[in-house]
């Protein structure tokens, strides 16, 4: 009988037996398996977290104790035993379940969690909270994926350790984050992970020891033996040296013993973190033998593996090649990135040039700190990482980039609109923050030859910062003209009035041609600094100019405020909110960003301007 579609909360899950909690640890992998085939999403972590996370949801009820997740795309299982099974029919998709957590989804999600390395901080807060509120719960913080690696892991550590507060932190390591992990921390966890083999013997030996007469005392005394042994002649962690109370290594597959654990790290009261091994990938053996690939995933066949999407040249894909190609012309070029070689399109890059490409983990404010080093004693960093992580180094680009006017440059990828993921991942803000440094310059390729012959100008022909931000995906269209430096947009012109755009929406900006109104578009290549002269130009006679973007008034504010009252202008952009999930066609709709709500926008305001 099925287990799984009885388990609603902690209630139902306090009530199992070994026997059951293994059953349903298998039931729980095969749903996900058949959910996420359907809908894409975040496998390879979740699978790995299985035993983990219903040992935490047995040990804590998540209605009142805080479970902070750090990074949250392994929360399916939380989502799947707090009342959720119904609900991963519409996983990230639009108008459906979030892919991470969401307070506003579940009581049990405690804090929203789409970034890497905040959840002690986050879990801090909370436990401060309960004590000056007088109020009784556990928090807990649930490190992964690399978040290790992040230098606010430790920054909150610290903090949490001087504070006293009772306050568990399960580092569930799986030795990746979505490409495997690296640095000291690495090697550090990697040492204090058993050595092949032991988890497998101390697994049987706990078995073995509960066939046998007096055999869990035996058990409990060997282990008391055990950490002696340990704590006498081993060095101890970096966790132990600042200060928290370390438990592990401790097998995150073998749920008694971690509920066991967890139980003895409950009743400490005071500062633990709990080392977890897990396997990313564990029970499906296609994400076990390819975790990168199955880390975020779109619809595949559960039975073969095989993705169904569709393959194409990607943007990331042609930073990659062009990245390759500039290596060879140029000796000083080195690229850098957080964690992802894979995502931003330089594993090539990695096997052809392995000393000029520097993947620092999930630690973006060291990344680009470390590009203004190497830009200033005479090299070209070219540092790639996602839109929605580059937020977290605003600081470094101003003070340790920017402020020197250092050869740095920024690939920026997955700009705009990113689709399944949400509101944590959406590149929507990296013009407006951008726009506001001195001397930063700001491109926005067409498409993917565009790319590279920007890359190649900002590498080979200028001097100071340049950021170059391009979409998540391929081409959606073709430029008129190949681009150069002295090409700072492009208009297509027309007679009734303009759009002006930049990127991956100039795509829809001429659909609005084909439904029959005369309309020039005009595409900013370079978006900062704003070329205002040639824009002017573009402008004269204009009845009416609609600005369109998928950001959040990022390029608006600077035309409003450089062009004044050149002609009537609008603006039609995802406003002043976060942006949901969804494809990206539905996003375009739903903000009114599509063909059709452009040209039902500029029929209005002409209607009214006449």
């Amino acid at each position: 009988m099925s287990l799984l579609h009885t388990i609603q909360s902690h209630d139902q899950l306090v009530k199992l037996n070994e026997a059951q909690q293994e059953q349903l640890c298998d039931e729980i992998r095969q749903f996900l398996v058949d959910n996420v085939a359907k809908t894409g999403g975040h496998l390879a972590s979740n699978l790995g977290v299985v035993e983990l996370t219903v040992a935490l949801e047995t040990v804590f009820d998540t209605r009142k104790d805080r479970l902070v997740f750090d990074v949250g795309h392994q929360s399916y299982v939380h989502k799947l035993l707090t009342d959720r099974q119904a609900d991963f029919t519409g996983l990230r998709q639009f108008g459906g379940m979030a892919g991470f957590p969401k307070p506003s989804e579940s009581v049990t999600d405690a804090f929203v969690a789409g970034h890497a390395s905040s959840s002690v901080s986050t879990a801090l807060g909370m436990a401060r909270a309960r004590t000056l509120k007088q109020e009784d719960y556990h928090v807990v913080a649930v490190l992964g994926d690399g978040a290790a690696t992040g230098g606010m892991v430790y920054e909150g550590i610290n903090d949490t350790v001087e504070s006293g507060e009772p306050l568990i932190i399960i580092l569930n390591d799986n030795a990746m984050s979505i490409d495997r992990n690296v640095g000291g921390m690495a090697r550090h966890l990697s040492r204090l992970r058993t050595k092949a083999g032991y988890l497998g013997m101390k697994r049987w030996f706990r078995k073995f020891t509960g066939k046998i007469w007096g055999g869990n005392f035996l058990y409990r005394s060997m282990r008391r033996f055990r950490n002696w042994l340990r704590r006498v002649l081993l060095p101890t962690t970096i966790f132990e040296t600042m200060g928290l109370s370390y438990m592990g290594p401790v097998d995150g597959h073998d749920v008694d013993h971690l509920i066991s654990v967890l139980q003895s790290a409950k009743e400490k009261r005071r500062p633990v973190l709990v080392h977890v091994i897990t396997q990313k990938g564990k029970g499906y053996a296609h994400a076990e033998d390819d975790p990168s690939k199955f880390h975020g995933i779109g619809k595949f066949d559960p039975e073969s593996g095989s993705s169904n999407a569709t393959s194409g040249f990607t943007f990331s894909k042609a930073f990659g090649d062009a990245m390759c190609r500039l290596a060879k012309e140029e000796p000083r070029l080195c690229a850098i990135t957080a964690a992802m070689p894979g995502g931003t399109g330089l594993l090539d890059f990695k096997k052809q040039f392995p000393n000029r490409l520097f993947d620092v983990g999930i630690a973006e404010e060291h990344a680009v700190s470390m590009a203004g080093g190497l830009a200033k004693q005479g090299m070209v960093p070219v540092v790639a990482l996602y839109s929605t992580f580059l937020q977290r180094s605003f600081d470094q680009i101003v003070q340790d980039v920017s402020m020197l006017n250092l050869h740095v440059v920024f690939a920026i990828d997955r700009a705009g609109l990113v689709g399944e993921d949400g509101e944590t991942h959406h590149g929507v803000f990296d013009v407006g923050f951008l726009s506001q440094i001195p001397g930063m310059t700001v491109l926005s390729p067409g498409n993917t030859a565009e790319l590279e012959a920007m890359l190649r100008w900002a590498v080979l022909e200028q001097s100071g910062p340049v950021a170059i931000r391009y979409p998540r995906g391929c081409d959606t269209y073709t430029p008129e003209s190949v681009w150069n430096s002295n090409m700072p947009l492009e208009h297509r012109k027309g007679s009734d009035c303009a759009i002006i755009t930049a990127g991956a929406l100039t795509a829809n900006a001429l659909m609005v041609r084909d439904l029959g109104m005369d309309v020039s578009v005009i595409r900013l290549c370079r978006v900062h600094p704003l070329p205002a002269e040639e824009l002017k130009q573009a402008l004269t006679g204009c009845r009416h100019a609609v600005i369109l973007e998928d950001s959040c008034h990022g390029m608006s504010r600077e035309i409003f405020a450089k062009l004044g009252f050149v002609c009537p202008m609008s603006c039609m952009d995802v406003s002043d909110t976060f942006v949901t999930h969804g494809e990206i066609s539905q996003l375009h709709r739903a903000y009114s960003l599509d063909a059709r709500a452009i040209y039902t926008h500029l029929q209005e305001v002409l209607k009214v301007e006449n």
